[in-house]
């Protein structure tokens, strides 16, 4: 079957329209027209992961970054939370885990640049958003432009430009954006007034953002001063209701930006004022692509790898030029001095979250764990890394046809082209739904027709087209675009089919026998991985090489025993209907090294070492990863939980 597409229609840019961008007296600048993002003067997308500071140890921080690096991520995000750093009024924290300057100097000394979001309300399933507990006694109006609260809000504000002056883009730090508080969708005053805030006591950036999404038309916000950005999720943990969500959008080549479900938690509706985000002045921007979710006690989303990369390929497809994702990497949550850190009920928020654990089933987990979305996803970035300034300017071109969610047959792709050449994008995956095989699928761009492809079970992938490699010129190729080390090309061949490349206009067939295959043509060399081989591979600082390392999995003994202490947080156990049984075990790790896998069924899980809470869970469908290091030798660990049965929560994982 021959699929095509509607006509490709150029868009003028519009440049200078925006107060954002800047150039340094050296010349490095980052600006912003309205299709894309330009970084020294190329159009650049950014691939941007969000890591939190305080959801690690300090002691991790360089490695971790090194893998985010590893994965293809240029560009770091973190909240900085304000009850993590003033718990107590007037008692300020930036030291060890909570050292912001040390943080954001590592991310320059890696060469990775840095978005800070500053809040002051930030969200991340953290107690109050991240407002401190004395805050909310104030009784000023929050996130309004009450003069008292704006009058603490600057307080705060200078506290953290203390931390990272010096360390802005401007100054050659790696600081290039700065996000203002976080889906606030209906106030623009406020908005503007933070900013101004901002700017009157030294922060300084090319690019300011807002969260643009709202439950209509899009936030408002003041429309020359930010960057509105947006995300998509596969599920929503934040929902106080246990129904399985329909088939999501986010797998269809949508291009509606604005993801009315986000936030819905927070975010009231609202009537129709005839309100429109201008989102044609503003190139398409996402902060918070879903690589993973967080459980909360009611809605147990479970996040596949293929999940992951699809959700970030449509989204590409459909013209996303930058790339962010929440969470990149997971961690843990703090304890406090007052009180526990995490988003519940008992704090007014509509669901209860673990106490720790904000694993998010990512990219790295909250130990530092390689998870396959990471190496999946680094194909994308791989490819963004070294092509994203031939991408950007490409506009999205839909299908003849266009395939809604809930179909299961028809074949969802779209292209991205500046009219002569570009990238077909096609997607095999809906989450929750198993597709119907598409065979013998010939797409034709209107400037070249791709030999006979099949997309059968679980596969996306991008195909180029007219794209110069070197002095030739490759007409098509049925494999995946990956990165490019001086004249050699790689690409990874697309399962269920031979890699086909017709190059100046001649065609050559890959034998992929083996798991890379060479193909020389003049001055360039083409060299064709299979799929699971390119999986390995990295670039990085301009290198080469292939990762194959291997999670290592600790051993453990359970030993059956007696209540042996007073729970800290027994609360948890009485989630839902309250009344199951509680085990206690003694847990002993063989060895020190990698992770520990605890397999057995729980509803309801909790750690302890030595008397103190250090990890907890609610069971998700898979073996439940901690660290074999907080099991050491010769310390008293235990493992605490609830019986599994049939509570009144979604478990996503049975229909996935």
């Amino acid at each position: 079957m021959i699929y095509k597409f509607e006509d490709y229609k150029k868009v003028e840019i519009k440049r200078n329209h925006l107060n954002l961008g800047q150039t340094r007296e050296d010349g490095a600048s980052f600006q912003v027209n309205s299709r894309y993002i330009e970084k020294d003067g190329r159009p650049w997308i950014g691939v941007m992961g969000e890591y939190h500071y305080v959801r690690d140890s300090r002691e991790n921080w360089e490695e971790e970054l090194r893998k985010m690096k590893a994965g293809g991520i240029n560009t770091v995000a973190s909240y900085v939370f304000w009850i993590y750093h003033e718990e107590i009024e007037g008692e300020y924290d930036f030291t060890g885990d909570r050292n912001l300057r040390e943080f954001v100097e590592l991310c320059q000394k890696l060469g990775l640049s840095f978005v800070l979001r500053i809040g002051p309300w930030c969200h991340g399933e953290v107690r109050n958003g991240g407002f401190p507990d004395w805050l909310l006694k104030k009784g000023c109006k929050l996130r309004e432009n009450d003069p008292e609260y704006l009058s603490l809000v600057e307080v705060w504000y200078r506290k953290i430009f203390e931390q990272v002056e010096g360390l802005f883009f401007k100054d050659g730090g790696p600081i290039m954006g700065i996000q203002i508080e976080n889906e606030l969708t209906d106030n623009a005053e406020h908005l503007g007034e933070l900013k101004k805030i901002a700017l009157r006591i030294g922060f300084d950036a090319p690019i300011w953002t807002v969260t643009g999404w709202n439950s209509i038309y899009g936030a408002k916000f003041p429309l020359k001063e930010f960057l509105p950005v947006f995300g998509a999720y596969v599920d929503a943990p934040w929902l106080d209701h246990t129904d399985r969500l329909p088939p999501s959008k986010h797998y269809t080549f949508d291009t509606c930006r604005n993801d009315a479900a986000i936030g819905m938690d927070l975010i009231k509706d609202v009537d129709d004022d005839g309100w429109r985000l201008p989102y044609e002045d503003y190139p398409f921007a996402t902060c918070e692509l879903g690589s993973g979710l967080p459980a909360s006690y009611i809605r147990r989303p479970f996040v596949s790898p293929m999940d992951a990369y699809a959700l970030s390929l449509v989204k590409l497809g459909c013209g996303n030029n930058l790339v962010g994702y929440y969470m990149y990497h997971g961690g843990t949550n703090k304890i406090g001095k007052l009180s526990t850190l995490h988003e519940s009920k008992a704090t007014g928020y509509p669901n209860d979250y673990a106490i720790l654990n904000y694993d998010f089933q990512t990219c790295i987990g909250g130990y530092g764990q390689i998870r396959d979305q990471y190496k999946l996803l680094n194909l994308i970035h791989l490819f963004l890394n070294d092509f994203g300034d031939i991408l950007a300017p490409m506009e999205h071109v839909p299908a003849e046809q266009f395939v809604n969610a809930d179909d299961d047959a028809d074949l969802r792709y779209c292209m991205r082209t500046d009219g002569e050449s570009g990238f077909v994008f096609v997607n095999h995956h809906q989450r929750g739904m198993i597709l119907k095989d598409v065979v013998d699928a010939n797409i034709d761009t209107g400037k070249v027709t791709f030999p006979s492809m099949n997309f059968t079970g679980q596969v996306a992938c991008i195909l180029p087209f007219n794209i110069r490699l070197g002095d030739r010129l490759l007409d098509y190729a049925t494999a995946q675009l990956l990165c490019q080390d001086g004249s050699t090309f790689y690409f990874a061949a697309v399962p269920g089919n031979a890699p086909k490349y017709s190059i100046d206009g001649i065609v050559y067939e890959v034998d992929m026998t083996a798991d890379d295959t060479e193909l020389k043509v003049g001055d360039i060399s083409i060299i064709t991985l299979s799929w699971e081989r390119a999986l390995d591979l990295r670039k990085v600082d301009g290198e080469i090489y292939f990762d194959e390392a291997v999670m290592t999995v600790s051993e453990y003994v359970l030993e059956n025993i007696d209540n042996p202490f007073s729970l800290s947080y027994p609360e948890m156990f009485a989630l839902g209907n309250g009344s199951r049984n509680i085990t206690y075990k003694k847990i002993i790790a063989q060895s020190p090294e990698g992770l520990v896998e605890i397999k057995e069924k729980y509803d309801v899980a909790q750690l302890y070492v030595d008397g103190k809470l250090v990890a907890d869970s609610f069971y998700i469908g898979v073996p439940w990863q901690v660290s074999a290091s907080l099991i050491l030798y010769g310390r008293d660990a235990y493992i605490v939980y609830s019986d599994y049965d049939d509570v009144n929560v979604y478990r996503d994982y049975d229909n996935c």
